[in-house]
């Protein structure tokens, strides 16, 4: 009798056991699946990151850098329009704002595309070419209302990715034109805002609804370049002239 409770022990202690060890194991199967696992956010960032001298440069990366050249395809143009069509001082010192602070931005990221051997492109996308019709379209005080909201609420999309690139690239170039990017954005940001035309309430609504934005076709370069060559200016099509490069432009007195 004895013998057999001690054998009911053993069997039912062997049960637990196993039941422990089934528990183990399921828990850590997932754990295991996911790193093996196609389609992870580390997979992802593996497999859009390309080496470079200065650091891994990954997917979001050249995305960034496409699009500062973007921003300032549009903006500077809408900055030069906006000195000309403006009716008031604010919205005229924010054109100016435009205008300098791209004007230095697209010397910088011509810099950084050159050395990372990335095309850049050469006008406005279709988003932004609507853009600069809509302002073109505008007079008075409707055009200094479309000119702060449209410009705000691009610079405001723009300052969510820049702080996003900053707080994980790992590429040293990308970072330091992240530093400039937020700089610059900042200051636009401030200066649209000066203008007191802009509708805070539409742009927490369209935050609110808009859906993620397309990713732009930014290529990966062709391979690391271990001596860069010099930055070639690159000239865009009529109608959407670029201001020569300029070194980091000063404050403008009384702007």
């Amino acid at each position: 009798m004895r013998s057999d409770n001690h054998t009911g022990l053993v069997s039912g202690t062997g049960l637990i056991i196993a039941a422990l060890l089934a528990t183990l194991v399921a828990l850590a199967f997932p754990i295991w699946s996911y790193a093996d696992r196609a389609g992870t956010g580390l997979d992802t960032l593996d497999s859009g990151t390309v080496p470079s001298p200065y650091g891994p440069l990954s997917g979001l990366d050249r995305e960034f850098v496409t699009r500062v050249r973007l921003a300032g395809l549009w903006e500077l143009p809408a900055g030069q329009q906006a000195q000309e069509r403006g009716t008031t001082q604010a919205v005229r010192t924010a054109g100016l704002h435009l205008i300098e602070g791209h004007t230095f931005l697209d010397a910088r990221v011509r810099s950084v595309a050159a050395r990372l051997s990335l095309e850049l492109p050469n006008q406005p996308n279709e988003q932004q070419r609507q853009w600069l019709s809509t302002l073109s379209a505008a007079h008075g005080t409707q055009y200094d209302r479309d000119f702060a909201n449209i410009l705000r609420a691009a610079h405001g999309k723009v300052f969510a990715m820049v702080a996003q690139v900053r707080a994980n690239t790992r590429n040293s170039l990308v970072r330091d034109l992240a530093d400039d990017a937020n700089t610059t954005v900042l200051d636009h940001i401030k200066v649209l805002e000066a203008t007191g035309y802009v509708d805070f309430d539409a742009l927490a609504e369209n935050a609110a609804t808009a859906s993620p934005p397309p990713l732009t076709n930014s290529p990966a370069p062709p391979g690391p370049v271990p001596s860069p060559s010099p930055p070639v200016p690159v000239t865009p099509p009529s109608g959407y002239p670029l201001p020569p490069a300029a070194a980091r432009p000063n404050p403008s007195p009384g702007s």
